[in-house]
């Protein structure tokens, strides 16, 4: 698996945002993505379980980045997002997000993306069309600059 960039102050990739998601993406296949993520209780709705705006936010976050890989990024930007919440999402448990392209036209693009349950259930899932981000002021080469990288793994907690 290759692991993503990261940015520093993405509300769901940056690593040094304090409020943010903190997730890391790995590319396991060419157009497929995935992620873990054992959300904590401060991104809670009702008790104990996550809030929807938070489960659609790492669902759009993960469909976009089923088109990120290869030397330059490919940075694509949501134009409609169709959550389907099948199953409350708790707080403090191991959960496994998958994104897939599923069509790509170059610039237009649409990516399935789900939200499973540590029994392997699907808990929320979307259907997300993506277009061609706009140019950007911030070109390829200052990337780096603005913190958009490869950050290393965190050695696991014993």
């Amino acid at each position: 698996m290759s692991k993503q960039p990261n940015s520093r102050m993405c509300f769901v990739c940056g690593v040094s945002n304090p409020v943010g998601l903190g997730l890391a993406f790995y590319e396991d296949e060419p157009g497929r993505v995935v992620a873990d993520w054992t959300p904590p209780e401060k991104y809670q709705g009702y008790p104990g379980t996550v809030h929807g705006g938070i489960v659609a936010s790492a669902l759009d976050e993960i469909a976009g980045r089923t088109l990120m890989g290869g030397e330059s990024p490919r940075f694509m930007v949501t134009v409609s997002l169709s959550v389907k919440y099948r199953h409350p999402v708790p707080v403090g448990k191991p959960l496994r997000l998958c994104g897939q392209v599923t069509r790509d036209y170059g610039r237009l693009a649409r990516a399935h993306a789900q939200l499973m349950l540590p029994s392997g259930e699907i808990a929320a899932e979307a259907e997300v069309h993506l277009v061609q981000s706009p140019k950007s002021p911030i070109g390829t080469e200052d990337l780096g600059r603005i913190g958009w990288k490869v950050y290393p793994d965190e050695p696991a907690r014993i």
